[in-house]
């Protein structure tokens, strides 16, 4: 029987091996799209590489402009690897709060409120399985990431996927979605607003070569990066 996501939530992970990237692993709502044109996500890494775990929150607007809210720095968080393609980062008070076994809300104080009940689909427990089981080395494998992409985005019905690629700030990406739920409720209200039903975008949205999903899911799982290159790739500050 697979763990309900708040007890697998409350089990700090292992910092992923290796010393040729730069590491993460946690859980977070790789995105959700709404019917009115912004998008959010969130990320809480417990583990990582470059500093201390955070959370980040991610939002688009209608007017298509990213701005990641995180607990860290920008030069040590999502930020980091996506800042080119910013309007803003900005660091925040981010609280993820389980008030059920399959329920949360994540709340950035002053601008973000946003509850989230999570489900279980024929696709995501079949994906769950098969990444319980799936060998180190076939998640570092080209081809089976390709393959894996190619599959997943019409059995889950999110669109284009992919779990390789580049950033915006120029490092590849390699993305490691062990464990699976949909996003079956959710409601948002920034800045005192509610932002309206969820809801595919008329567009899929995408940050450098990462595909944003145009249905709401909850991954939990492992994330790997290029290590940074000043020379090379751009800061985690936008603008800089």
């Amino acid at each position: 029987m697979v763990e309900s996501p708040r007890t697998i939530a409350g089990t700090e992970p292992a910092l992923p091996a290796g010393a040729d990237a730069e590491r993460f692993a946690g859980y977070g709502v790789m995105g959700q799209p709404f019917v009115s044109g912004h998008y959010l996500a969130f990320r809480h890494f417990a583990a990582s590489s470059v500093g201390p775990g955070y959370e980040s929150v991610w939002h688009r607007n209608p007017d298509r402009e990213w701005v990641i809210y995180s607990s860290v720095a920008p030069e040590t968080s999502c930020a980091r690897y996506y800042g080119a393609a910013l309007v803003d980062a900005r660091v925040a008070d981010i609280s993820v709060t389980w008030t059920g076994p399959f329920a949360l809300t994540v709340q950035v104080p002053g601008t973000l409120v946003w509850e989230i009940e999570l489900g279980r689909s024929p696709a995501t427990t079949a994906m769950t399985a098969l990444g319980s089981v799936l060998p180190a080395a076939l998640w570092r494998n080209p081809t089976v990431l390709s393959v894996m992409s190619r599959v997943a985005g019409p059995a889950l019905g999110v669109g284009q996927v992919r779990l390789r690629g580049t950033t915006p700030n120029g490092q590849w990406f390699r993305l490691e979605p062990r464990m699976l739920w949909t996003v079956e409720r959710t409601v948002a209200r920034i800045d005192g607003g509610d932002i309206g039903p969820a809801g595919p975008l008329a567009e899929q949205t995408a940050l450098g070569g990462f595909r944003l999903p145009q249905r709401g899911m909850f991954a939990v799982g492992q994330a790997y990066f290029e290590q940074y290159n000043a020379a090379r790739h751009e800061t985690g500050t936008p603008g800089a």
